[in-house]
Order: C-alpha cells, then structure tokens, then sequence
C-alpha cells in the first residue's frame, strides 16, 4: 500500500492521538474505528506509544491503519516500523529522515511548510507530504499558491485543523484527508467515555458536506 493508498482509502479525516497507556490506546483505537475512522496516528511523545503501536496491531482488526507520528530521526524511523507502524509521519524534512525513509517497507509522509520543503521532498521521491503547521503556514492560501507550480503532489494538512475549519481543506483538490486531535478530546478520553468518541466519528462521517 502507498502512501497515496492510505490517504484516500478510509476517511477524509485521520485522528491524531497520544496515549497515557497501553490499555488507553486499545480502547481509544477502538472508539476511533467503530465510529468509522479506520486511518489512525500515534505521536511518538510518550514512552508508551511504540507499545501501544504493537498492542493494537496485534489485537485490533487487521483492516485497521495505524500510523505513527512525530518521527524526528531515522532510529526512530527503524523502531516505529519494528513496532509495525503501517506508515510514518514526519513533521519536518530533513535530509537524513528523507534518505533513511526511502529504505523503509512503510510508506513515510514527509512534513513540510513552504515551497522550497516540498519541492526538496517531492525531487527526493515522495509525492504526498504533511503540510504543517498548516494554519501557521498559510493555511487553504497556501496549499492553492502550492497546487499550481506543484500539482503532482498531495498534501494532509496538521496543525490547527479543527471542526470548524477541517472541511475547507478538503475542499482543495490537492487535499485528500486532514489530521488533527479534534476527535479525541482529552476530556472525553480522560473520562474513557469511548461511546462518546465513537459518536463524534459518526456525526462527522454523516455530514452531506464532507467529500467522499
């Protein structure tokens, strides 16, 4: 499976989350596929989401995309495939995770925020990048000044992206899917209401609006 693949093969929304726990990650994951959102990311930013990546591989449905985030380096490159990420995500470029990525059997995503990343990711072989902090770099403006000189390239917006401005993202044609942490809502996962998660997966799938 490509990168291009996972981006457009579930929903237009992929959730970002940073388990406290194992055990929280199972249940987090879970509330986030039976609400329908079958693409997921785990941050790299606590000491348990290597494990939690392994866990939910191992228990979860086999249909169930999981992503990890937050890769600074190409060790971390290595473990995050180890754990059996299903795709890496960078949220930056550097010339060492680019080199290291094209070694990697998982799809990376590159992170950039300006011409001048993209077209260094895009000439080093990778064709959908993370555009982030999407609404500090300009935000909906800058992914269409992009489109024009770059139109070969996709992009999933993170950072800022939330529910009240994810859709106009996607209206851009060089915009398959977002990513954010919206759908997690610390309070709802602090109280491990699931359902509530599962919920708002619903509610946002359902809207008439949302691309296909």
């Amino acid at each position: 499976m490509t990168m291009k693949d996972i981006l457009t093969s579930a929903s237009p929304v992929i959730p970002v989350i940073t388990p406290d726990s194992v055990d929280q990650a199972l249940s987090l994951s879970l509330a986030l596929y039976d609400g329908g959102l079958k693409n997921q990311e785990i941050a790299l930013r606590s000491s348990c989401a290597l494990d939690a990546i392994r866990a939910i591989k191992e228990q979860l449905p086999e249909d169930l995309i999981m992503g990890a985030g937050t890769v600074l380096t190409p060790f971390q490159l290595q473990l995050a495939e180890q754990a059996g990420a299903d795709f890496l995500v960078s949220p930056g470029s550097t010339d060492s995770i680019l080199e290291a990525a094209r070694d990697c059997s998982a799809p990376f995503l590159p992170g950039v925020s300006n011409p001048t990343q993209a077209i260094a990711a895009f000439t080093a072989g990778f064709n959908c990048l993370k555009f982030f902090p999407a609404e500090a770099s300009g935000g909906t403006e800058m992914l269409k000044a992009l489109a024009g000189p770059l139109p070969e390239i996709s992009f999933c917006p993170t950072g800022g992206i939330n529910s009240e401005n994810y859709q106009a993202y996607l209206l851009l044609p060089s915009v398959p899917c977002v990513a954010g942490t919206w759908l997690a809502p610390d309070e709802l996962v602090q109280n491990a209401d699931w359902n509530g998660i599962s919920q708002l997966c619903k509610a946002l799938l359902s809207l008439k609006s949302l691309p296909a």
